[in-house]
C-alpha cells in the first residue's frame, strides 16, 4: 500500500514539488503493480484528499510569497491555510476504507478517498480525455508515411 494524495493526479498551483513526488509515487507504484502482480502480490494507491490532519498545519514549510503569484500559488497558499482544521476528511474513516479495499477479492490499483478527490481527480480525468480527443488527429498524423 502506497500513501499518495489527490495530488497524484491533480496539480494545483504552489504544490509543484509536492505533486511531483506524488505523481512519481504512483508511476513507480503502477509499475511495480504490473511486475509484482503476476506473483499474487497486489498494489493500492491511496489517493486521500484533505482529511482533517496536521497536514496543513504550522509545520509545512512555505517559501516567501512573491506579488507575481498573487493569483496562483499565493491563492493557493491561503485556501490551505484557511482549511487547517476545517478539512471534510475522517481519518479514521479513511482508515477503515483503506482496510476494506486491502480486504476486497479485487482491490483496485487506485483508492480515492473523499468526495473532494473523487471529484477533482474526476474533473482532471475529463480533462485530459477533452484534450486528447480535440488533438487527437494531428497527434496521429505523426505517424511515418507507407
Amino acid at each position: 500500500m502506497q500513501i499518495s494524495s489527490q495530488g497524484g493526479q491533480v496539480v494545483l498551483p504552489g504544490f509543484g514539488a509536492y505533486c511531483s513526488a506524488k505523481f512519481a509515487l504512483e508511476a513507480m507504484s503502477e509499475a511495480l503493480s504490473y511486475e509484482v502482480g503476476p506473483l499474487g502480490i497486489r498494489v493500492l494507491i491511496v489517493e486521500p484528499g484533505s482529511f482533517r490532519t496536521a497536514l496543513l498545519s504550522g509545520t509545512m514549510h512555505r517559501s516567501p510569497e512573491l506579488d507575481a503569484y498573487a493569483d496562483t500559488a499565493n491563492a493557493t497558499r491561503a485556501a490551505a491555510a484557511a482549511a487547517d482544521g476545517t478539512q471534510p476528511g475522517d481519518p479514521r474513516k479513511a482508515a477503515t476504507a483503506i482496510i476494506t479495499a486491502l480486504d476486497a477479492p479485487d482491490p483496485p490499483l487506485r483508492l480515492a478517498l473523499g468526495a473532494d478527490a473523487v471529484e477533482a481527480i474526476r474533473a482532471t480525468h475529463d480533462q485530459r480525455g477533452a484534450d486528447l480527443d480535440a488533438w487527437e488527429a494531428l497527434s496521429r498524423s505523426t505517424a511515418l508515411d507507407a
